[in-house]
């Protein structure tokens, strides 16, 4: 018997890139229930703290959304400074009952950092400044991945063509892509 926690992610897909003191953040729109999509178009992809940071969600959509009030919320009492904010959410998802159980990912960035914000209350900054969350994270990591070492792309077209790749393979992973860029 598999538990939930061992379940695949069946969700959107978020990509955000940090390169040269610029900052993309590319999701799709779809909105999958089971086997079923429910919407085409939803906008995963958010600016906080007066469009300084990106934040893009994962996951259980009232999960996600729940955080990213929260993560609003930290970055707002830190004066917008991502790394503390992200290192406080952490610490408050760990120890909170309810935060804990919520099924959801998030990435954020600004133009100097990309963190990655997990259930587990792990914060993590990848050394490549790219980050994916999603069921189609994988996809989307290899492709945008490709694309920074072989190409000089800026981050929001390295994005959006991640994405596009990653939606004709991840079937939760649509090509109605939305892009915020700092």
């Amino acid at each position: 018997m598999r538990t939930r926690e061992h379940e695949p992610t069946r969700s959107t897909t978020v990509l955000a890139v940090v390169r040269d003191g610029r900052a993309a953040m590319a999701g799709d729109g779809q909105v999958t229930a089971g086997q079923t999509i429910l919407k085409a178009s939803a906008r995963k992809v958010r600016r906080l703290h007066n469009g300084t940071v990106l934040a893009g969600l994962a996951g259980s959509a009232a999960d996600g959304l729940h955080l990213l009030d929260r993560f609003e919320t930290a970055l707002d009492s830190h004066g917008g400074a991502l790394q503390k904010a992200a290192i406080e959410m952490a610490k408050f998802w760990r120890s909170d009952k309810i935060l804990r159980r919520l099924e959801a990912q998030l990435a954020v960035a600004d133009k100097e950092h990309v963190l990655l914000l997990s259930g587990n209350g792990d914060v993590v900054e990848p050394e490549d400044g790219i980050v994916a969350v999603g069921s189609g994270a994988a996809y989307a990591l290899a492709a945008c991945r490709a694309l920074a070492r072989h190409t000089e792309l800026p981050p929001g077209e390295m994005a959006v063509e991640a994405l596009r790749i990653a939606a004709q393979i991840c079937i939760f992973t649509n090509d109605q892509i939305y892009l915020e860029e700092l």
